[in-house]
């Protein structure tokens, strides 16, 4: 038996608000796990992550190799997180770290002058699409909703209209 991982979800966002919320009571989580090494080394950032969390759910801030660890220890089996990580890279790293997932919900990743839109919310480099490849290639999901409650779509449909795959 390994950890019941409940949702992985890459949102450059973190932890936010209603959305966060949402998905914690859709998928009834007793724990949101924030992985990610520029966070965990950021005391303000990580505080506030902290303080953001929904109200009796344990939130914790840890790097990309503590998460893969405590995922192959047998003493957090007990745990059914939702795992929120920035981005895309981050996300193949703590699967190709073990942590199994069949599909990965894709909420917003943030616009910079490196990145292309593919959606009104997710906007993608080069790094990105060879993540979203990998996931691809292993039978692994890509679930673009905001909320639990919205209908789903598939972002590699919309990475291949944009000629990106």
């Amino acid at each position: 038996m390994t950890m019941d991982v409940r949702l992985l979800r890459i949102d450059s966002r973190l932890l936010h608000g209603q959305v966060t919320t949402n998905w914690a009571k859709a998928i009834h989580v007793n724990r949101i796990l924030v992985v990610s090494d520029r966070v965990a080394h950021d005391r303000t950032r990580k505080t506030l992550i902290v303080q953001a969390a929904p109200p009796g759910i344990r939130t914790h801030v840890v790097t990309l190799e503590k998460m893969i660890r405590i995922y192959h220890d047998p003493r957090f089996n007990v745990l059914k997180p939702m795992i929120l990580v920035e981005n895309a890279v981050d996300a193949r790293c703590i699967v190709q770290g073990g942590i199994k997932v069949d599909s990965i919900n894709i909420g917003a990743i943030s616009f910079d002058t490196t990145r292309v839109m593919v959606t009104d919310a997710i906007a993608v480099n080069a790094a990105d699409v060879e993540a979203f490849k990998w996931f691809h290639a292993h039978g692994i999901k890509l679930d673009v909703r905001k909320v639990s409650s919205d209908s789903s779509k598939n972002l590699w449909k919309s990475l291949s209209e944009k000629g990106l795959v």
